[in-house]
């Protein structure tokens, strides 16, 4: 069987795999975000809103504001967490189930904010733990 159209049944029936794939179900909060009357872009608007966030935080980093730029793009991952969390449906933005999905934005968005932070001249966000890490590892 294949997967469910949109009254859940099989679009056609194979014998692939019979054992294995019985069917392949869309990840929760898989569906359209707006109505399917709406153009593509409107029903899109989650997975847009991220990427056209991530394009712009990667042109400003380009343009030689590199803390500014990954900030951006740190800030577009979260947002895209908080997103998945608080919408039923988000259209391509939702690729695993809800949780893996809420944990990986946030943990990838958590980790380049952070280490926007640390960026060094002058890093805003100091951690002394770190140097004594690289002390130690580097030590003779």
């Amino acid at each position: 069987m294949s997967a469910p159209d949109g009254e859940g049944r099989p679009r056609r029936t194979t014998r692939r795999f019979p054992l294995f794939t019985r069917d392949t179900a869309r990840p929760e909060g898989g569906g359209r975000a707006a109505a399917g009357g709406a153009p593509a872009p409107a029903r899109q608007w989650p997975m847009l809103a991220v990427t056209g966030l991530v394009a712009i935080g990667l042109l400003v980093t380009a343009l030689d504001a590199f803390r500014p730029g990954t900030l951006l793009i740190g800030a577009a991952l979260l947002g895209g967490a908080v997103l998945r969390w608080l919408l039923p449906d988000v259209g391509m933005l939702a690729v695993r189930s809800r949780f893996t999905d809420i944990v990986t934005y946030g943990v990838l968005g958590t980790a380049i904010f952070l280490l926007a932070l640390m960026i060094q001249p002058d890093p805003l966000l100091k951690l002394p733990f770190l140097k004594d890490i690289l002390h130690f590892t580097l030590a003779k």
